[in-house]
């Protein structure tokens, strides 16, 4: 029997931590670039001890550790697309920052600065620090509250998610994707912004509590179909409706409220 031909995919890349319980983080990136048939590399910025009920404990890597992973990824794959999660401290935004200007394949910048709980994950060190990382980014996706914290912008509807997603494209952001899931409504409107245009997508709400996962999926997603070659709106919209089909579609698993599925199938992919 011949060998079979390799088959060389598109290959994502996630700089982000670990949820033990696997509802987010690496463990959902990863899942979500193999549901769009993307290759996924990683590198890992903290370890959380985690399930469905919340956080238990946090430990952060060494930086030149999460350095080398970075290396180490970067020396030996050709990353079509790459996508931040949670970078932990002001040292590992500041890496990353450093080096994305040499990334020569698209960047997603999810900034993950505030818990579903409304607290604050960094130190306001860090917070300064993501402006660089945002000047680099592709498209950065914030929540409302992330909005708010990155442009000194209350989102509560669509003109005022425009004039955040505005301020970051000043920032240097070639785009941003101001999502609307804290934002109270029937319907979900998660804005796009870009230099001169502003397209909107809808999405029914989903009542259900299980969205653990949810940014994380969006932005791996949209990292996805980048990777396979889409423009970014058809990268958005197909990203979009990815995560309307995981969150009504949830993992129960765990004895809180369950995971985002980042399992389903995605739409086609546009190029």
């Amino acid at each position: 029997m011949e060998n079979p031909e390799p088959e060389r995919p598109p290959i994502g890349l996630t700089i982000a931590g670990s949820d033990s319980g696997g509802g987010a983080g690496i463990q959902t990136d990863l899942a979500t670039m193999a549901a769009h048939d993307v290759y996924g590399t990683s590198v890992l910025t903290a370890v959380t001890a985690q399930h469905t009920r919340g956080v238990e404990s946090t430990h952060v890597l060494p930086l030149e550790e999460v350095q080398a992973q970075l290396e180490a990824v970067l020396s030996d794959f050709a990353v079509d697309a790459a996508k931040t999660g949670m970078l932990a401290t002001t040292e590992i935004v500041r890496l990353v920052a450093d080096r994305a200007p040499d990334f020569p394949f698209p960047l997603v910048v999810d900034p993950v600065m505030v818990a579903t709980s409304g607290d604050r994950l960094l130190e306001p060190e860090a917070e300064r620090a993501y402006e660089d990382l945002i000047g680099e980014a592709t498209v950065v996706t914030p929540n409302a509250d992330e909005a708010e914290v990155l442009t000194g912008e209350p989102v509560e509807d669509g003109a005022s998610a425009r004039e955040a997603g505005r301020r970051l494209c000043e920032m240097g952001a070639d785009a941003a994707l101001i999502k609307g899931g804290h934002v109270p409504g029937e319907t979900v409107r998660d804005v796009l912004v870009t230099d001169g245009d502003v397209r909107v997508f809808e999405h029914p709400r989903v009542d259900t509590d299980a969205t653990h996962g949810s940014g994380c999926t969006l932005a791996a997603a949209i990292a996805s179909r980048l990777a396979r070659g889409s423009d970014l709106p058809s990268a958005v919209a197909g990203g979009t409706d990815f995560l309307a089909r995981a969150i009504s579609h949830p993992y129960d698993v765990g004895n809180g409220p369950g995971a985002v599925n980042h399992g389903v199938s995605p739409p086609e992919v546009d190029h």
